[in-house]
């Protein structure tokens, strides 16, 4: 915790409570840095450890298991924790905007606010953030149909991973869910090695899951999802394809890769006092898939840099 006798030198900001963040509060209570006031901003008092969400999905685990105590973790490291949503930064006012509540001023900033997997024209869950995937995947199960329609849009591995989950869930509740995988390439899971990819398919024909390749999703409802010749009946629809950088970014003026936050080896943006890291941001030196083990190897590179 912060000693009320050392004159406070630099505001440190963590936006986001995804993996690096969380681990940031984690490593700083056992070493705060002296004259620094940390402060977190998260929507929400917990965050989702996505390694588990499948587990969850599938049912091996409940949702309290999978979150993270960010105000938990807050107490310990002896930082402020403000629970809002960012929608901005002011560079030359070094302030945070927030939804609803005063900006907030910062001496060093850090973003960690993770991806979004939503398609414009598209009425569906999205598999990011994961709490309100979480959030809408109980909800389906409590008046899910005898013989539900499942509609998950992204044939990548998190997709088909899912998919299998999702089966394995409904199955253990009794029920005939009917799955279907729509993946707009040809090639199904084009990133892995032949045998493993023979291995999920191999898995998902065991599931009786329905993989459909060339196909786009043009639109969907609460009911159905329409294709370019036909619409599937659809009780529970799932956007899986592809990440999405949250369309504030594009308004900071920060260096950016296809709207993600271009970062260095040392997680520093274009602003040497801001810093990114997570799904949000783009590995300039070494590009990386949108995984949560790089957010959770990142964690030391950036509390060094904070703390210098």
């Amino acid at each position: 915790m912060q000693d009320p006798t050392l004159p406070l030198v630099k505001d440190i900001v963590l936006i986001g409570g995804g993996h690096t963040h969380a681990l940031i509060l984690r490593m700083w209570a056992m070493n705060p840095l002296a004259g620094a006031r940390l402060t977190v901003i998260n929507p929400d008092p917990v965050t989702p450890y996505t390694g588990m969400l499948p587990g969850y999905i599938a049912g091996h685990y409940d949702r309290a298991e999978m979150m993270i105590d960010l105000i938990r973790l807050a107490r310990f490291a002896g930082a402020r924790i403000i629970l809002g949503r960012a929608t901005g930064l002011d560079r030359q006012a070094k302030t945070v905007h927030l939804a609803g509540r005063p900006s907030l001023p910062y001496d060093i900033a850090s973003l960690d606010i993770g991806i979004t997997t939503d398609l414009p024209g598209i009425d569906a869950v999205s598999a990011q953030p994961l709490g309100d995937y979480a959030a809408a995947w109980e909800q389906f199960l409590t008046h899910a149909p005898q013989s539900p329609n499942v509609t998950i849009i992204g044939g990548g591995v998190g997709g088909v991973e899912l998919a299998l989950a999702s089966a394995h869930r409904l199955r253990a509740t009794g029920r005939d869910p009917r799955i279907t995988v729509l993946q707009k390439g040809a090639n199904p899971l084009p990133d892995l090695p032949p045998s493993a990819r023979k291995a999920l398919l191999r898995a998902l024909t065991k599931a009786g899951i329905t993989l459909r390749l060339n196909v786009d999703a043009l639109s969907a409802t609460a009911t159905n999802v329409a294709l370019q010749d036909e619409t599937l009946p659809s009780d529970f629809t799932l956007t899986v394809a592809g990440a999405r950088p949250h369309p504030w970014l594009t308004e900071t003026a920060l260096a950016l890769q296809d709207g993600f936050v271009a970062v260095t080896a040392t997680l520093q943006t274009s602003d040497p006092l801001i810093f990114a890291t997570g799904d949000c941001a783009h590995l300039t030196y070494a590009p990386r898939p949108k995984a949560g083990v790089f957010a959770v190897r990142a964690a030391p590179i950036l509390l060094h840099n904070l703390r210098a």
